[in-house]
């Protein structure tokens, strides 16, 4: 029998679930201040619902990553590959929701796809939405959350915007086939990532002529202005506010279902080139699963690249939430209620439970990093006291179990 785990899933140590945990609960608590409810969904659906997406306009090559079975009953069954589609499913099943219905999910999502450095099969999504919205004020406020989760996390980054119309008024400009529209996208998408010469050899592949010159056009905020209205993108710009946003022309998302404004969030300065956050307006997605057409925006933020990123902020590995480990010296009953008393104000404690000797606790302790140590012998017990000692600065100071709460209430 084999101990390992499945192709493309891992574990998550202690020490890198403290970190994970601590960065979901930061950005948890910003999108409850913006008015975001919290939804949770099932890891699977049936099979129709989750094949209903890709007549949105998404790759059809997607559906084939689908982890499909059937339960007991015969019925075709999916792990869910995306958050967006329990999203558009549980609106339609819920007609009588408030609109608008602004949500957010945290949860695994699942694709039977290739593994590679980076790509798993088992990963987190984290999904905030707006549906029933028409106006760019929607956008707006997304992209205003998202600043404030850079700042929540203490993250220098920018957003860049775009509309898909652009693009396409861009193509049309230029007399590039509709049907060559999307294809073409798909490679301009790339211009910031693999420049503009290769962008046009791309190009030049699908059979699209006067390629340097529709690089050029997308290369030139201003040469774009004059082609196309950018009233809508001018309006959200204004409404934001912020140079940490900016007009990017070539920005398509890639991803087909998109139809209107879509954004990517990016690092300024940073190992990890990838995108921390992306969405956009999807308007035709909920009407796949419902009788009523309801306009939906969303933005999605990358656990995976803000994790690392974080992590490289700390000055240490966290390998505990622990604030306190009591130490019984044979006092184990008398011990444990203090150690309760402690819990229930609300401070993290462990307490030895297996009659270690003082050294050998002092080394745990050192050894996961709790910050305090607090000992309780039968001459604290009858003085009324325990010992507190600072694991950091080795200084340690008796006094009554009040007075200790306080004091580990107020030190980090």
């Amino acid at each position: 029998m084999s101990i390992e785990t499945a192709k493309g899933v891992r574990d998550f140590s202690p020490s890198e679930k403290i970190v994970r945990d601590e960065v979901i609960e930061k950005l948890k608590k910003t999108f409850e201040c913006y008015g975001f409810l919290p939804l949770e969904t099932p890891v699977f659906e049936r099979l129709e619902v989750l094949t209903a997406k890709f007549a949105a306009g998404e790759e059809s090559d997607a559906s084939k990553e689908i982890f499909k079975f059937k339960d007991q009953g015969e019925r075709n069954l999916g792990l869910r590959f995306d958050l967006t589609v329990p999203l558009a499913r549980y609106v339609a099943e819920n007609p009588n929701v408030k609109i608008p219905f602004k949500r957010y999910e945290i949860g695994k999502v699942y694709r039977d796809g290739p593994i590679k450095l980076g790509r798993y099969r088992e990963f987190y999504q984290c999904d905030v939405d707006t549906v029933g919205v028409n106006g760019i004020e929607a956008e707006a406020e997304l992209i205003l959350l998202a600043l404030e989760v850079f700042k929540k996390l203490e993250i220098d980054a920018y957003v860049e915007i775009n509309d898909r119309k652009v693009l396409h008024a861009i193509l049309s400009h230029s007399k590039v086939p509709e049907n060559k529209h999307e294809e073409a996208i798909i490679i301009i998408d790339k211009l910031k990532k693999i420049g503009g010469d290769e962008v046009a050899k791309e190009l030049k592949k699908i059979g699209i002529t006067h390629c340097d010159e529709i690089v050029k056009i997308f290369e030139d905020k201003e040469k774009v202005k004059k082609i196309v209205d950018t009233s809508n993108i001018d309006k959200l710009l204004l409404l934001i506010g912020s140079e940490d946003v900016i007009f990017n022309p070539s920005l398509a998302r890639g991803l087909t279902y998109y139809t209107g404004t879509v954004f990517e969030g990016f690092f300024k300065k940073s190992e990890i080139t990838s995108s921390i956050c992306g969405g956009g307006r999807y308007d035709n997605m909920i009407g796949l699963y419902g009788n009523k057409e309801l306009p939906a925006v969303g933005i999605s933020f990358g656990i995976e690249p803000i994790t690392e990123h974080f992590k490289t902020q700390q000055k240490e590995e966290r390998k505990t939430n622990t604030k306190v480990f009591v130490i019984p010296i044979k006092t184990f009953e008398a011990s444990l209620k203090i150690t309760q008393i402690i819990r229930h104000k609300g401070i993290n404690a462990e307490i030895d439970l297996m009659s270690r000797g003082i050294s050998k606790n002092l080394d745990y302790v050192n050894s996961v990093g709790i910050p305090f140590a607090l000992f309780v012998g039968q001459k604290e017990i009858d003085n009324g006291v325990v010992k507190v000692k600072d694991m950091i600065s080795g200084k340690e100071e008796e006094m009554p179990i009040d007075d200790a709460i306080n004091f580990l209430k107020n030190h980090k």
